[in-house]
């Protein structure tokens, strides 16, 4: 399965991970799922208050 996802390696304190992955089973979401809900709704939340977050095309998909 191909994706245009960039894979990272997150590191977390095992109570807070454990937390985040009941919370994504009752959300009937996988924990990368549940991970990238919670981000995307840092991000939201943020923008919403501080204005857009210019992003740079070019160094995005720098390589």
């Amino acid at each position: 399965m191909a994706t245009n996802k960039v894979q990272t390696g997150i590191r977390f304190e095992p109570e807070l991970l454990y937390k985040i992955a009941q919370v994504a089973k009752a959300n009937k979401r996988s924990l990368n799922a549940q991970l990238e809900y919670l981000a995307q709704t840092c991000v939201d939340e943020y923008e919403q208050s501080n204005g857009k977050i210019p992003v740079d095309e070019e160094a995005l998909y720098k390589k």
